[in-house]
């Protein structure tokens, strides 16, 4: 581990222990107004963090912040191991809590952002009446800070009925969770219920995302001089924009797919015949036999050429793996809108054309775990200039999460 620095550490920890003990059982309404009684501790965990620079790939500012919350889960009396991120740069972080009862919870987020070195200095935390700013206060500081508050709320009040409570951090989802989608399969696996902390940008939870694919495309033709032999060349560029325009519709709108080809290149100089050339398309699904139905409907096509004596190759680079609809999804949405409903606020189930790592979490054919996304504070302007969260949002969300760990535990201390 690397060595601490208390001085931050402590500020993380302000307020960790500053709740009077409460006994187990409280209404919907003195849950509320304990985590409103919390807010203002949320906001400087928040403002520390965002303090930070956590760019992917940015090692000096990931290993500070996975201190402070390596600290931060220790105080809160989790064991905690954190173990590098391999290809990535930084820690995944898990902290574990145990419990008297049997419901197994995996709370997770990343705490990696998509802003360069220098930003947290340049647009600092702020807020107004309504929001609070800074880069990566919603996507997803906010879920870490979220994540560590509700832990702080279910002590204060000595509840400890679920069976195991585990906390993974990961400090690579803006670029894939190469080093991190691996872990998160194997700790859903071992729990009943998974939250991922993804900022929605209204009151909803989500019960479906994309998954997100790379369509690859390579035309190989032959290279003659474009002025004087253009006839005994075969011009892979011709070729792919003519295969682009076959391939234009792969998508299908009626189950949410889409394939938008986004980058191309081709060709050496200008008086060269090109003999090569190549496409990607951005591919985005939520039904599972989509892969195989747009790689089956693409190799057809592309066996129709414009160009004698070229050759046309196609394939799909598999990538986030979608949270696809499943019924212990939709089970998790309506326990969280009963929840919500005895506050006196809604929360509506949605799908999010985004890929999170709730993909990863989720189990094609299982009805373990049931997943749950979005469950962070509502939040917009992700990876812009103008990112903001909600500070209406706070309170009942933090409820949200501790009145789904106790009901789900099997109890009614949350009611």
């Amino acid at each position: 581990m690397h060595a601490r620095r208390k001085s931050i550490a402590a500020a993380l920890a302000l307020g960790l222990f500053t709740f009077p003990v409460l006994a187990a059982d409280l209404q919907p309404s003195e849950l509320l107004k304990q985590a409103e009684a919390e807010q203002p501790a949320y906001l400087e965990t928040l403002k520390t963090l965002v303090a930070v620079d956590t760019g992917t790939g940015q090692q000096q500012g990931l290993a500070r912040v996975s201190e402070m919350l390596v600290e931060r889960l220790e105080a809160l009396g989790a064991e905690v191991t954190a173990t590098p991120a391999t290809p990535s740069a930084g820690d995944n972080i898990v902290g574990t809590l145990k419990g008297s009862g049997t419901a197994n919870f995996l709370l997770m987020v990343h705490y990696d952002t998509v802003f360069a070195e220098g930003t947290a200095a340049k647009r600092p935390f702020h807020t107004d009446e309504k929001r609070a700013y800074g880069p990566g206060v919603a996507d997803a500081k906010g879920g870490v800070a979220m994540i560590l508050h509700a832990i702080k709320l279910l002590q204060a009040q000595q509840f400890d009925g679920f069976g195991t409570l585990t906390v993974l951090f990961n400090p690579d989802e803006e670029m894939g969770s190469a080093g991190s989608k691996k872990i998160i399969a194997e700790l859903a696996r071992k729990h009943d219920y998974v939250f991922s902390y993804e900022p929605p940008d209204k009151d909803a939870v989500t019960v479906a995302t994309n998954g997100i694919n790379a369509v690859m495309l390579e035309v190989k033709g032959k290279s003659s001089h474009a002025g004087s032999a253009p006839e005994e060349g075969r011009n892979a560029i011709m070729e792919l924009a003519h295969q682009l325009v076959q391939l234009k519709d792969l998508g299908n709108p009626d189950k949410g797919t889409t394939v938008n080809w986004t980058m191309i290149k081709g060709g050496e100089k200008r008086n060269i015949i090109p003999a090569s050339a190549a496409a990607e398309a951005d591919m985005r699904y939520s039904d599972l036999g989509e892969y195989d139905r747009v790689l089956a409907d693409a190799q057809r096509i592309i066996k129709d050429k414009l160009i004698d004596d070229t050759t046309v190759e196609l394939r799909i680079d598999k990538g986030r793996p979608p949270l696809a609809k499943n019924a212990g999804s939709d089970h998790l949405a309506e326990t969280a809108r009963q929840l919500y409903g005895e506050i006196g606020k809604n929360i509506e189930p949605i799908a999010m054309r985004f890929g999170t790592d709730a993909g990863y979490a989720y189990v094609p054919g299982s009805d373990k775990p049931a997943v749950l996304e979005t469950m962070g504070v509502v939040g917009a302007g992700l990876h812009a200039d103008d990112e903001y969260l909600e500070l209406s949002s706070i309170a009942p969300r933090l409820y949200l999460t501790v009145a789904m760990i106790k009901t789900l535990s099997g109890t009614n201390s949350a009611r």
